[in-house]
This record gives C-alpha cells, sequence and structure tokens, in this order.
C-alpha cells in the first residue's frame, strides 16, 4: 500500500521525516502540504493527483481543547470538522451545515455525495477507528473566548488544527481514505511557545504514525 504522508511545516517535517521514512517502504513518500485549510487542501489535491497513492496520513502537532488530555501525547483521530466557514465569528458564528449549505453540495455525475461540517476520516464505507474530534479552524484560538466559542459549537472536540478537515476535504472528493495523527504541543489559546511542548509533541506524533502506517502495510 502506497502512502502519502502530509506535513503542514517545514519544522514538523525535519523531525518527523527520519521518524517515519523508515516505515514508509520504497513507495512511501513524505510532503509538505502548508499552513493552514486553503493552502492544505489545494496542496493534497495536487500530491494526490500527482502521486495516486492508496492513502493519506497527516501528522504534525495540534492544540489540546481537551484538558484530559496530556500535552506531549499523540492521538488519532476518527472525525474532523471545520471551524470558520458559514456566518459570524466567534460567540455569533453559525457554522455553514447548520445554515443548510453543504461545504460540497454532492455531485451524481462523480458520485461524490455531500459534505457538511464533520469527516469521518479512513475509508468512507469503514467506521473511523477511535471517535476523537479534530476541530480545524482557519485561525488558531488566541485565548479562553476562542476556545469557548468553539466548544460551544462542538462539545467533542479534543483538540484543534488548521490542516485536517481541508486534507480530509481533498481526500475526500479525490476517494483516497485519509487519517490524521496529532501530537498535543500546547493547549488551545496559549500563544506562549515558550510553554510549549513542541519537539516532543512530535516525537510522539512520529511514533504514532509508525504504527498506523504498520496497520496499513
Amino acid at each position: 500500500m502506497r502512502t502519502l504522508i502530509l506535513v503542514p511545516t517545514s519544522l514538523e517535517r525535519r523531525v518527523l521525516d527520519p521518524l517515519v521514512r523508515p516505515a514508509l517502504g520504497p513507495d512511501g513518500l513524505v510532503e509538505l502540504c502548508g499552513f493552514g485549510p486553503v493552502a492544505a487542501a489545494a496542496r493534497t489535491a495536487l500530491l494526490v493527483a500527482r502521486h495516486r497513492p492508496d492513502r493519506v496520513l497527516l501528522v504534525g502537532i495540534a492544540g489540546r481543547l481537551d484538558e484530559r488530555l496530556a500535552l506531549a501525547s499523540a492521538h488519532r483521530f476518527g472525525r474532523v470538522a471545520c471551524f470558520g466557514i458559514g456566518v459570524g465569528s466567534r460567540d455569533d458564528f453559525v457554522p455553514a451545515g447548520t445554515l443548510g449549505w453543504p461545504q460540497w453540495p454532492g455531485d451524481e455525475a462523480d458520485e461524490i455525495p455531500a459534505i457538511g461540517d464533520v469527516i469521518t476520516l479512513g475509508s468512507p464505507a469503514a467506521s473511523p477507528t477511535v471517535d476523537r474530534l479534530l476541530l480545524t479552524a482557519c485561525a488558531a484560538s488566541t485565548g479562553t473566548a476562542d476556545v469557548h466559542a468553539r466548544q460551544r459549537l462542538f462539545p467533542a472536540a479534543v483538540a484543534e488544527d488548521m490542516e485536517g478537515f481541508a486534507v480530509a476535504f481533498a481526500c475526500r472528493l479525490a476517494g483516497v481514505p485519509c487519517e490524521v495523527v496529532r501530537g498535543l504541543s500546547n493547549v488551545a489559546g496559549d500563544r506562549d511557545q515558550s510553554r510549549w511542548q513542541t519537539q516532543a509533541a512530535l516525537d510522539a506524533a512520529g511514533r504514532l504514525a509508525v504504527r498506523v502506517i504498520a496497520e496499513g502495510s
């Protein structure tokens, strides 16, 4: 099985590449998807069309929303949701799906069903291996007000990132299974990077990614 590993930034790739590449085999690839949902969606679509992988695995860091999860731990997600596409902002924000606007309306010609504000990861026909929800936003939380606004709409979300939903969206349109592994580097809303555990979170994410790769080999 040919696996395409996507990593958002060069900093993350420098740590993750040597950790995951030995597990990929000769056909595996490690590529940058870019930072944020716009770059990640466009780049994922390009790379999937170019390399035609059997599956895509997004690996990187994320901010913790659920205090029960330890910093520097890594997690595999069963679902990913989108915050920021809709109407309003912060406490006034209403997601597109709640308004009755699917982000992808579906196309009978392509046999691709509609996509709302939540995507189940893995094979579209399979149940998620885990039920953890990752929340993707166009901008990271800057404090508790942002965090509370996101938790109000997505109370099941345990972490936030800026690429997961975009990568999963591009993969769903292409018919390629997608999985996401994230290491928790910081508490969501904490912008003081002196308190972040980036290296440890990436190490943990790399180790978990290796196990996920092995499961599909």
